[in-house]
């Protein structure tokens, strides 16, 4: 048995154990796992039914997290994409006013795009070509869209009539049970505990289910259900029409950086990465990646895209693709506890919400703040996510600020031709398909 794990898993010359990679696998695990509660809250405000999309999850999860390990050899995970699950569910669906159906369709189409640069390797040449500035406003942007879906759904945001938003009822229920569940995963994460959002959500759901008449016990194990009330419904021929191209664009543009952004950050994190971020299998992780995202469209999951959590199982000393099966295995396992997703209110996953937000607005830091020829874009990028209540907006309105503000201000030189065919296209989508 263990010459078959070496052979795999090339475990001597990663400097690294059976055992170490199973406890790394459980770390991570334990680390991401609160994406079965949070996934499924959030699709369910698009019709979906909630135990389907719970059993999804589970399962495309441990199906792309299991080919990274056995085919890339990374203690990579991978499950669906907190920023674009909400942006799907808010966005599309609900202030776009799409079906889930055509919304999915969406999601896969642009991951397939995002596929298909990275099969004939375009995905870094589209990575070093936009700048740096409309990154860290993308992943800013989004972070910020998330909190402020993790704001409403706890109710301390809701609507006025006179100012558009005001603060809610503060002493409610789901207020107080909701900034409970944020302030512990603040505490514990800052405590290093790996677990703090899975913690978080079943402390909140216990006091849900004593506090709140609304919740009711149905169990805990039950047979995975059927999953055919979304399986087979995505309208990919629905999806096509012109004026979803741009979510279709944007979801690629996110897929994109996001995704490409961890796996650098996470190799280099396990020490396997070169200077210039290459990596061994490379190209084979990048394709699991994007290939993986296009099955969480057509399967119902919103786009599969690489986590960060990975990281928690690396730091106990996880360095090949065994720690990423052990993921896999673990996420199979977690199929049979449907139940639990009818047990979980959706302010139980708020500050989930809330937390992930935090975390991806801190990359503003990286923005220029002196140069405003930067600083304007990466802000116009960000700020227009929650305000225009979708990412689209932002990226589009980004791209159009950043040539704008550098061909007027003497630093056309620092464009590029990429950056330019970007903003043309959104400005034409503005005039001929938001202007209809």
């Amino acid at each position: 048995m263990k010459s078959i794990f070496e052979k795999t898993f090339q475990l001597k010359e990663k400097k690294t154990t059976i055992g170490t990679e199973i406890i790394a696998g459980c770390t991570t695990f334990l680390t991401m796992v609160y994406i079965i509660f949070v996934n499924p809250s959030i699709l369910s405000a698009t019709g979906m039914d909630t135990s389907a999309v719970f059993v999804l999850t589970c399962i495309v999860t441990a199906f792309a997290t299991i080919l990274m390990g056995l085919f890339a050899n990374l203690p990579i995970a991978l499950a669906p994409a907190m920023g674009l699950n909400v942006f799907f569910a808010y966005g599309i669906c609900g202030a776009m006013g799409y079906s889930w159906q055509i919304g999915m369709g969406a999601i896969f189409w642009g991951s397939l795009i995002f596929f298909a640069l990275s099969l004939f390797k375009v995905r870094h040449w589209l990575i070093e070509h936009i700048p740096q500035c409309l990154r860290v406003g993308i992943s800013a942007g989004i972070g910020l869209f998330i909190a402020f879906m993790g704001f409403q759904n706890m109710g301390i945001v809701v609507a006025s009539p006179s100012t558009l938003l005001t603060m809610g009822n503060i002493l409610s229920l789901k207020v107080l049970l909701g900034s409970l569940g944020f302030f512990i995963i603040v505490i514990l994460a800052a405590r290093n505990f790996h677990a703090a959002v899975l913690i978080s959500i079943l402390v909140v759901t216990l006091l849900a289910l004593w506090l709140d008449p609304n919740i009711t016990y149905q169990g805990i194990i039950s047979m995975p259900p059927s999953v055919t009330s979304v399986v087979g419904h995505v309208d990919l021929a629905g999806s096509l029409n012109i004026g979803i191209m741009g979510v279709i664009f944007s979801i690629m543009i996110v897929s994109l950086f996001d995704s490409s952004g961890t796996i650098l950050a996470l190799t280099d994190k396990a020490g396997i990465s070169d200077e210039k971020g290459r990596f061994p299998k490379m190209r084979q992780a990048l394709l699991i990646d994007s290939f993986s995202s296009s099955l969480g469209g057509l399967f119902g999951t919103s786009s599969v895209l690489t986590y960060i959590e990975s990281s928690a199982g690396i730091s106990v000393g996880g360095r090949t693709g065994l720690t990423a099966v052990v993921v896999g295995l673990l996420f199979l396992l977690v199929a049979f506890f449907s139940p639990l997703a009818h047990l979980v209110p959706t302010y139980a996953t708020s500050g989930a919400l809330i937390f992930v937000g935090i975390l991806m607005v801190s990359s503003l830091v990286k923005v220029n703040w002196s140069d405003l020829t930067e600083a304007t874009p990466a802000f116009i990028t960000a700020i227009m996510m929650p305000f225009a209540f979708a990412i689209t907006e932002g990226v589009a309105l980004g791209f159009i600020s950043y040539v704008v503000l550098k061909t007027f201000t003497g630093k056309f030189k620092q464009l590029n031709l990429c950056v330019i065919i970007f903003a043309l296209l959104f400005v034409l989508k503005f005039i001929f398909i938001d202007h209809h």
